[in-house]
């Protein structure tokens, strides 16, 4: 008698657990997005798309949404993930120099520092983080000063996009009327 009162009882809890829905989140307001360095149409084009990229950068996309962005929402002189949510990651699959320090082949996470005129790109080795809220700069990799270069239309979501040629990449980002290019060298 207990072991058939006992099966009822699990047979019940499956029945219950089977039963509930599973509730899936809905978009999020910050989508991410994916840069290939060579750029995506010639990494789709090739057999093993990820196997043929020489750099990737997996990143969060938030919106302008009618607010002033540099110097507000993102303040001069304070460390910035470079996106949203999770801190942007860059990801290496050959070793690069980047302001004339080799870096390894491997992940990394990427921070600026903007400012009116120029940014300071941080390559750190802190990956899987929330934001900059704990970032270390013991762990910088490098870190390098690139002008700023005013846009004649707004970016309303983050944006970034490679350009270049062979192995000299350049890492474009574009956020509200602001953007900047950091130079990449493939080894």
């Amino acid at each position: 008698m207990k072991k058939l009162s006992l099966m009822v009882v699990l047979a019940l809890f499956a029945i219950t657990v089977n039963a509930q829905e599973v509730k899936f989140p809905g978009l999020d307001p910050s989508p991410v997005d994916l840069a290939y360095f060579p750029g995506r149409a010639t990494q789709m084009a090739k057999k093993g798309a990820e196997s043929a990229a020489l750099i990737k950068v997996t990143y969060a996309r938030p919106a302008k949404k009618g607010r002033e962005v540099f110097g507000a929402l993102e303040k001069f002189g304070a460390v910035y993930r470079l996106g949203a949510n999770e801190s942007t990651e860059i990801k290496f699959y050959k070793p690069v120099v980047v302001g004339g320090k080799t870096i390894p082949a491997g992940s990394y996470s990427l921070f600026a520092i903007p400012n009116k005129d120029k940014w300071t790109i941080i390559i750190n080795k802190d990956i899987d983080r929330w934001g900059a809220y704990a970032y270390d700069e013991t762990k910088d990799v490098a870190r390098v000063d690139v002008p700023v270069k005013a846009l004649t239309e707004p970016v309303e979501n983050l944006a970034m996009v490679f350009s270049g040629t062979e192995k000299d990449a350049v890492l474009n980002i574009g956020w509200d009327m602001t953007s900047v290019a950091l130079p990449i060298q493939v080894q």
